[in-house]
């Protein structure tokens, strides 16, 4: 059943994986992108060192830092002592949040001598409080892409139309929110999981991005939620079509808790109010190295390092590690995305993520998130740092996003990793973080996980990518990358549609706006003073226009779910044209869709122009 306003994920799906295909790299042609400080680069560089990273990484590896957690208090304490060893002036705050701790789960065939199979839940799934729940076993096969696709926190499960009302449903992949919904909608008494390997993959299963609110909360997860590893979801499969029944039963921590969130604060000297967010998560699922240990310790050496050459900064860096983000989904950076959203809003030139740099066997510096604007100085970036191409992708809908929705121009999240080909060879299935290994998330993300020269790459790879968004004189970001990202979008938007509909007011807004981003980029590297102030600020304020029509259904300042986002997420539904050929109510609503949906998009194009020709 199609939902009018919300875009099918398979179609939807299907659109963004052709389109990371193709990339969304466009040539550098301007040179402003690659502004660098060659001598303080030297001197940052220089400066950076293991030794305290290294000793935040041994440390954490003893500590299982679930969200409110005293072993997180413990890891909180050792990243403020070496905050202060380094005179870094932070803050903790401790917000309460909505926290989910999975403890523990069961299955069993309901038969006579029923084997037990072994089982956990996931964070915010129902707690049956450890009592079983029984019910008949239905196995409904996944597909292919559901199984296999990177973004498996998105993706679904087709149900076929049959009747699950009171089954437990056992099908493969993750427990994603994606797949969790389905199952859900589906009148399902409980779902099972059957994890693609040896392993079980800890996760968090809601919607629900941050703290729920009033919109949100009704989407909260009602059904019992159990994962197994392969060998013994074949085994469930197998039961399942002899017409077998199982008991389920979970238990889980879930409720409001106090969480930490530290912020440290590089002030610069000229421009100190424009501040750049780096961050990361201190939570984990068990000790979590690779997940985020090396992050943490990575942000740790950066923000000693800044601090030492603040003196040269123009701009403030702002290093804040979450907790919330394994337990909550993403808690810590929304409170702090609600808490300071209108310095955000005012202030921020761009917010950098760091999750699992580090890991061993990374090879390569592909499914590199940035938003468009920022590819071709990520480019440039990673090639001079690294020598290594990077193959950029657009943002999923994960890994402390919260800022879509005030209109933060973004990039990284995920940073080095390995390639398909070493992923092929070692027989490895698609993961969310550790660098590809198929250890996230598990038992095993250990010091193993590390190859100890390898975040002093990741260290060497963030401080020049931080230094020239902090110090160039015009912000490192170009527009009309962005313009010609949307271009490309609304062709195929138009493809899709034929004839039944017209992108032409919005692409003749996305020209003009075009012309008005050369107007202003003729000779950028040559503004200084006021002028070159006037362009930043328009900078700042595209993003605000345009990152939230590119990234966000929601208004401003409200969190999507935790879903995938397509581009231009209010005239996607276009996609879905084809379908309603022949439907003439359906082809109408779509009609009625995509008309308020360009509106916005118009009007969005036409503030952004506005803002442009008024810094030129």
């Amino acid at each position: 059943m199609i939902m009018w306003g919300v875009v099918p994920r398979e179609r939807d799906g299907q659109f963004d994986r052709e389109a990371r295909k193709k990339g969304n790299v466009m040539p550098a042609t301007k040179p402003f992108v690659q502004w660098r400080d060659p001598a303080l680069e030297r001197k940052v560089l220089d400066s950076i060192t293991l030794d305290v990273p290294w000793s935040l990484i041994e440390k954490f590896s003893t500590l299982v830092r679930l969200s409110g957690s005293d072993d997180e208090k413990e890891a909180v304490e050792e990243l403020t002592r070496h905050l202060r060893d380094a005179r870094v002036p932070y803050a903790v705050y401790e917000p309460e949040c909505f926290i989910s701790i999975p403890l523990s789960a069961t299955v069993r065939a309901d038969e006579p001598d029923g084997k037990s199979f072994r089982a956990k839940t996931v964070s915010m799934s129902v707690s049956t409080g450890g009592e079983e729940i029984v019910g008949d076993l239905v196995y409904v096969s996944a597909s292919e892409e559901a199984t296999g696709s990177g973004d498996f926190f998105s993706v679904g499960v087709d149900m076929g139309g049959a009747n699950l009302a009171g089954k437990i449903v056992l099908t493969e992949g993750m427990a994603s929110p994606g797949k969790v919904t389905d199952v859900m909608a589906a009148g399902a008494l409980a779902g099972i999981f059957i994890n693609p390997g040896e392993a079980i993959h800890e996760g968090i299963c809601t919607t629900i991005w941050g703290t729920p609110d009033l919109d949100s909360m009704v989407r909260q997860p009602t059904i019992p939620v159990a994962a197994v590893n392969n060998p013994d979801g074949q085994e469930l499969i197998a039961l399942a079509k002899r017409g077998g029944r199982v008991a389920l039963s979970t238990n889980l921590d879930t409720g409001w808790k106090r969480i930490p969130v530290v912020v440290a604060d590089i002030r610069g000297g000229q421009s100190s109010n424009e501040f750049v967010l780096l961050h990361g998560h201190l939570d984990s699922w068990h000790v979590g190295i690779g997940d985020n240990a090396t992050g943490d310790a990575t942000m740790l050496e950066l923000a000693r390092v800044f601090w030492q050459h603040r003196h040269a900064l123009k701009r403030t860096l702002r290093v804040a590690w979450w907790s919330g983000h394994s337990h909550g989904r993403y808690a810590g950076s929304t409170w702090f995305a609600d808490m300071a959203a209108i310095d955000l809003a005012n202030n921020c030139v761009a917010q950098v993520n760091c999750d699992s740099p580090g890991c061993r066997w990374t090879n390569t510096f592909n499914e590199l998130t940035a938003m468009s604007e920022t590819v071709p100085f990520v480019d440039t970036v990673i090639k001079d740092t690294t020598t290594i191409k990077p193959q950029t992708e657009r943002p999923v809908r994960a890994g402390d996003y919260s800022f879509n929705g005030i209109g933060i121009t973004s990039f990284y999240m995920l940073s080095s990793t390995m390639s398909q080909e070493l992923r092929d060879e070692k027989g490895y299935y698609p993961v969310g973080g550790c660098g590809a290994n198929i250890e996230w998330h598990t038992e095993g993300d250990l010091l193993e996980i590390v190859d100890i020269r390898l975040p002093l790459r990741a260290i060497h790879g963030y401080a020049p990518s931080i230094l020239p968004v902090l110090n160039a004189p015009v912000h490192p970001f170009d527009w009309t990358n962005t313009t010609a990202e949307m271009r490309e979008t609304l062709d195929a938007y138009q493809s899709a549609t034929g004839n039944q509909f017209s992108f032409s007011p919005a692409l003749k807004e996305l020209y003009a706006l075009q012309a008005a981003l050369e107007k202003m980029y003729a000779n950028p590297l040559g503004l200084k003073g006021a002028a070159a102030d006037r362009v930043n600020a328009a900078q700042r304020r595209l993003a605000r226009i345009l990152v939230p029509v590119n990234y966000s259904r929601m208004p401003g300042f409200y969190h999507d779910p935790a879903l995938n986002i397509p581009a231009l997420p209010d005239l996607a539904p276009a996609m879905s044209m084809p379908d309603a050929k022949d439907d003439p109510a359906r082809r109408g609503i779509l009609k009625a869709h995509l008309m308020r949906g360009q509106n916005r998009l118009v009007w969005a194009l036409q503030n952004a122009r506005e803002v442009v020709e008024a810094a030129i």
